[in-house]
């Protein structure tokens, strides 16, 4: 593996040392898409020029390039013949804020220029699929007029900020939210490129807090480009895709240990926030048969005062700029630099970025997902509402009655980690028809979904996603019915569930090796099974087998679950049992798995009646060095067999 070292020098007007920048002589190794960066005089060249093409499709330097305007070149793979294009576009919508007026435009543009449906995704956004290029620039600009955007939403730079998704009144919460939409605008392109194209230069760009601004331009550490119009991302931006969630203690919504930086608001004991835990270096993606490559869950950094958290985030990103690698894709997420350098030294890196040291993260308590479905007090005297969508697909009635109530009483939204939609800011007279309506709409309140669809997920897959290797959001209705299936025939009740996860290939967008049980897509319908994660998403997942075709799941499944049932102690979960069991009993087990075993008849005998007469039988019973129990059995045999002999004793 190729690593840029970094070296350092004193400086006599800073305390600390200072990052010298690496030796260029010797030009590195770079991948295709760092040269396409580098020509594109800030992600613009060829874009604008295959922009006005009459071709349905752009070139190979575009197609990387539009990524970093958030969207994707695609066809559909369920087609033969000529390739039919059409291009995704992802939105950018910091803590999942939806506005009222941007919800109907995504509706109608989805009806107008998609498919028909909005997709929610892991990261809080939408994704619109199927848009033509000819449309593509109407859609991108209606967007940006409703003061929306798409730009960053995919590329080499930050995406979307993760905070939890609950409208709370609670300082903790609302400090998380303004935290994660301050390191949204700190790190969002400042060179223009986006508008250029999209709105021929317009700029729509609400007024950024101070701090925001200060944060950015501050270079008394050496981590801005000096004139450039990128002052954090240079000509070159990151080396690969910049992940960050933030969140509060217990509330582990945002999945906050697959994120590239995981912050977390540490408050005193009058509930006011005082800093910020830092944990860095998670990532999900993969490739299979290549254990260089690997899921990785972020580690403890260090805590940060409050005032302090945008220069914190910003000397992380420089790091990883300047340091990650840049030759070959595949390695280029900051969770392989953490783990060639270790954390000590890559917290040391940092320190020279931010200016100070990095004091040890504060203890908090066990994290837990929360899901935020159903109703729940804002806080404020409004309610909000939480609804299920499976796979986050809104198509059909369900698109047709959420259009109908948003619409109607004006509400705002928010889009969670899992895939789900929040309805914010209802007032409690609107909770009974709107409650009526979402029924009649197929928007059920959690209790009449099964707890197996509540928590699991699945990534688009085919047809659209070039990447895919087998199916995962068309799978896994089937796949949830099937596990149910196995659930009832090995004993396990309808309340209890598994968190399942489901992608199409290796890289891990619905954050399968989280998972309890993850299916990895490895071939045509066949997926690598991943076993260990936690229901609270703490634990990383390990490989359990590889290529089970998927005619044959219940084969590795009905094993699993049975021995979970009968071996698991008291409110075990089973990513919790099959870690404490091992892979390799696990796989012993489904190796020798012969069917469910007949139970013996079964026999509920009450054999004391009162207390006199359990004292006496166990009196005896000692003499006899018996258990009361086993004594009593004893008799009652033989009582039985003199009858059976016609013997009266």
């Amino acid at each position: 593996m190729f690593y840029i070292e970094p070296v350092y020098q004193f400086d006599d007007f800073h305390e600390y040392w200072q990052p010298v920048k690496p030796d260029t002589s010797v030009e590195p190794k770079r991948s295709k898409v760092e040269i396409f960066k580098e020509h594109s005089d800030f992600i613009r060249y060829p874009l604008n020029e295959e922009m006005l093409t009459d071709a349905p499709n752009i070139n190979e330097a575009a197609t990387q390039l539009i990524k970093f305007h958030g969207s994707y070149q695609q066809y559909n793979r369920d087609e033969r013949g000529t390739k039919s294009y059409s291009f995704m576009l992802r939105t950018k919508n910091p803590c999942g804020k939806v506005s009222n007026k941007l919800y109907l435009v995504m509706d109608d543009l989805a009806d107008q220029f998609g498919i028909g449906t909005l997709r929610l995704t892991t990261r809080q956004t939408f994704q619109l699929h199927g848009v033509l290029k000819k449309d593509l620039k109407t859609v991108m600009s209606s967007i940006i007029k409703c003061m929306g955007s798409t730009l960053g939403a995919c590329g080499d730079l930050n995406r979307n900020v993760l905070a939890p998704a609950a409208p709370y009144n609670r300082k903790d919460y609302l400090f998380a939210q303004k935290t994660a939409e301050n390191i949204a605008s700190l790190l969002t392109p400042q060179s223009g490129f986006y508008y250029d194209i999209w709105v021929d230069g317009e700029r729509f760009l609400t007024a950024e807090p101070p701090e925001v601004v200060e944060a950015r331009n501050d270079n008394s550490h050496g981590t801005n480009f000096v004139d450039s119009p990128e002052p954090i991302y240079g000509t070159q931006f990151l080396p690969r895709k910049f992940k960050i969630a933030v969140t509060v203690p217990t509330d582990n919504s945002v999945d906050l240990f697959t994120n590239d930086i995981g912050v977390v608001v540490v408050s005193d004991a009058d509930g006011e926030p005082q800093g910020f835990n830092l944990y860095v270096g998670g990532g999900m993606g993969r490739t299979h048969r290549l254990d260089s490559t690997f899921p990785q869950m972020a580690e403890p950094l260090g805590y940060v005062p409050k005032e302090d958290i945008l220069y914190a985030v910003k000397a992380i990103v420089v790091t990883q700029r300047e340091n990650g690698r840049r030759d070959d894709r595949k390695y280029s997420r900051m969770k392989y630099l953490l783990s060639s350098w270790g954390i000590e030294k890559f917290r040391t890196v940092v320190e020279q970025y931010y200016g100070k040291k990095i004091e040890p993260c504060h203890d908090l308590p066990e994290w837990e997902f929360k899901s935020y479905l159903g109703w729940h007090e804002q806080g404020d005297g409004a309610l909000f509402c939480g609804l299920h969508v499976d796979s986050g697909r809104i198509k059909g009635a369900m698109k047709t009655t959420l259009r109908e109530i948003i619409e109607k009483y004006n509400l705002n939204v928010r889009i969670t980690p899992n895939q789900n939609i929040v309805l914010c800011d209802i007032r409690q007279a609107w909770k009974r028809p709107i409650t009526t309506v979402l029924a009649q709409g197929g928007l059920l309140q959690p209790r009449y979904v099964d707890p197996l669809n509540l928590t699991a997920m699945a990534c688009p897959a085919f047809p659209l996603c070039p990447l895919a290797i087998t199916e995962a959001e068309r799978g896994i209705p089937d796949i949830l019915k099937r596990v149910r299936a196995v659930f009832e025939k090995v004993g396990l009740k309808y309340n209890e569930s598994v968190v399942v996860r489901i992608t199409g290939c290796p890289n891990g967008c619905a954050r399968p090796y989280m998972a309890e049980l993850g299916l990895v897509g490895d071939g045509p319908n066949s997926y690598q099974v991943w076993l260990g994660g936690t229901p609270n998403q703490t634990s990383l997942a390990k490989t359990f087998k590889e290529k089970v075709k998927i005619q044959n799941l219940e084969n590795v499944l009905e094993p699993l679950f049975y021995h979970w049932k009968r071996k698991r102690l008291s409110k075990e979960s089973f990513g919790n049992f099959t870690n404490r069991m091992g892979n390799e009993k696990l796989l012993e087990l489904v190796d020798k798995w012969e069917g469910i075993p007949l139970s013996p008849p079964r026999y509920n005998l009450k054999l004391f009646a009162d207390k006199e007469t359990y004292e006496s039988i166990d009196a005896l019973a000692k003499i006899q060095d018996k258990t009361a129990h086993q004594l009593a059995i004893d008799i009652i045999r033989n009582y039985v067999a003199s009858h059976q002999n016609g013997i009266i004793q």
